[in-house]
């Protein structure tokens, strides 16, 4: 990557956002070797034990090379969200450490702080997935008060969709929660915050060389083991590309069509990082590349 680590403390946390594919890992890997930090994933879809190909985890040999936490030790069926990370990170904010991943969300709850919201309903998540995969999210955004919609990543069905379930739930806008939110686990003024922001066009020509490389080192046969399992409204199933190759495993497309359609979701996913992060990540140090 070239850039001059020397310019980072060795002691203070530091944290590492950017976009899918944009070399997070390696430069996390760099400064834990350097430091003797252990490395915290902020990625919501590698916590998830069924993906470690798709979701482009750390290998079996980077793990064992260097401490590694909160990665692929959450089963495919088992409810997680940014409350359940920001109680699993709180006792490595004692250690050295470099967290790293793409998930804003979870950078976001960690330095500003989460809204206390109680926890959705059974009945209430089932009623958002039936409206969901009947009506589109259009029809969950259309329920949401004004100052919700405004706020939330609307292309973003999980988004719109937890906003639905916390009104319906609670009589009150997600909004208004987040208005009322607490102290954050680790302000901005106690770390060093790095938010990688790349060229678009090498950015997509490694996702698509990435996808590539992730279907011959075996995503197909991981998405085949998965396949028993499958249901498309779990948290789990929103890795990208896990739809498409389900797709193609069940005869609704051929192979090259599930790879091209998997690149161009990798692109979108990246596309809506890139936007989360300039809009909610001002204060970062940003790292151009390449």
């Amino acid at each position: 990557m070239g850039f001059d680590l020397s310019v980072l403390s060795r002691e203070a946390p530091i944290l590492i956002a950017g976009p899918t594919a944009s070399g997070k890992s390696a430069l996390a890997m760099d400064l834990a070797a350097r430091d003797g930090r252990v490395i915290v994933n902020a990625d919501a879809l590698q916590v998830y034990d069924c993906w470690r190909i798709l979701t482009a985890r750390p290998s079996a040999q980077d793990e064992s090379a260097l401490p590694h936490a909160l990665y692929g030790h959450i089963l495919r069926d088992a409810p997680y969200s940014v409350g359940h990370w920001l109680r699993e990170v709180t006792p490595y904010l004692s250690r050295p450490v470099v967290i790293v991943g793409g998930t804003g969300l979870y950078f976001s709850a960690l330095t500003e702080g989460l809204a206390d919201i109680p926890p959705t309903p059974a009945a209430i998540r089932a009623e958002a997935d039936q409206r969901l995969s009947q009506h589109g999210p259009a029809d969950l955004l259309a329920d949401l008060d004004p100052a919700t919609a405004a706020r939330i990543d609307t292309r973003n069905p999980a988004r719109i969709q937890r906003a639905w379930e916390v009104q319906r739930s609670t009589g009150r806008g997600l909004a208004a929660w987040q208005d009322q939110t607490g102290a954050p686990l680790l302000p901005l003024s106690r770390a060093q915050a790095l938010v990688l922001r790349p060229d678009v066009d090498w950015l997509n020509s490694r996702i698509d060389l990435r996808f590539d490389q992730m279907i011959a080192a075996g995503a197909l046969a991981e998405a085949r083991a998965e396949l028993p399992h499958w249901q498309p409204n779990r948290p789990s199933a929103r890795a990208i590309g896990a739809p498409e190759l389900i797709a193609h495993l069940r005869g609704e497309m051929p192979l090259p069509d599930a790879i091209a359609a998997a690149k161009i979701a990798s692109r979108q996913y990246a596309k809506r990082q890139r936007t989360w992060f300039r809009s909610r990540m001002a204060g970062w140090r940003s790292l151009p590349l390449p």
